[in-house]
């Protein structure tokens, strides 16, 4: 079984439900399987982390960057950064924050940097922009136009369980997927290697 860890922080749950749809993405593919750990669990889950075969990093875009729980967490891999114990897992990531950009570009860098300051191989996302054009639809698939990672926008005056809108999610649940059909194979090329 290929597992794929979601580290994530969601300040009003907005975060969260992505985090879920990054989720279900990975669970859509078989001998795949999803660990939801939220940042403030995270001393009970250093090992889940180390085990996983790839991790997926999601926080809210505050001010332009990661939150500061998620910051917390980032600041707190140091012992598993020193023993390189993530050397070679698969990761991504995914931001939301209720603009449109809102900087959360910023964000995904910043999480593709602490990616490869752990030795990761990052995965953005496989699909065009949508939405950029005349016949383009807010329903399109990364309709934020975003490669590096999965972006979404819930509007500020809304809950967690109206948005992020579903293309959205939809967004989210694709990256899943492919960071666990890359995991899996990496795993069979590491097998087929030995």
């Amino acid at each position: 079984m290929t597992t794929i860890a979601i580290v994530y922080h969601s300040g009003f749950g907005h975060t969260a439900k992505q985090a879920e749809a990054v989720g279900q993405g990975v669970d859509s593919v078989s001998g795949a399987k999803a660990i939801l750990i939220s940042v403030d669990k995270i001393e009970e889950h250093w090992a889940t982390l180390e085990a996983a075969d790839g991790i997926i990093f999601g926080s809210p875009t505050y001010m332009g960057g990661v939150s500061a729980p998620f910051k917390t967490f980032m600041d707190a891999s140091s012992k598993p950064w020193y023993a390189r114990a993530w050397k070679d897992k698969i990761a991504a990531g995914f931001t939301n924050s209720a603009s449109q950009s809102g900087d959360k570009l910023n964000t995904l860098v910043s999480l593709a940097v602490f990616a490869a300051q752990h030795g990761m191989i990052w995965v953005g996302l496989d699909i065009l922009p949508g939405n950029n054009n005349s016949k383009g639809s807010v329903e399109d698939l990364n309709r934020l136009g975003s490669f590096l990672g999965a972006m979404a926008q819930s509007n500020a005056d809304q809950p967690a369980d109206v948005v992020p809108p579903s293309a959205d999610l939809r967004t989210a649940s694709v990256l899943g997927a492919r960071v666990a059909e890359t995991a899996k194979r990496f795993a069979k090329v590491a097998v087929t290697a030995e």
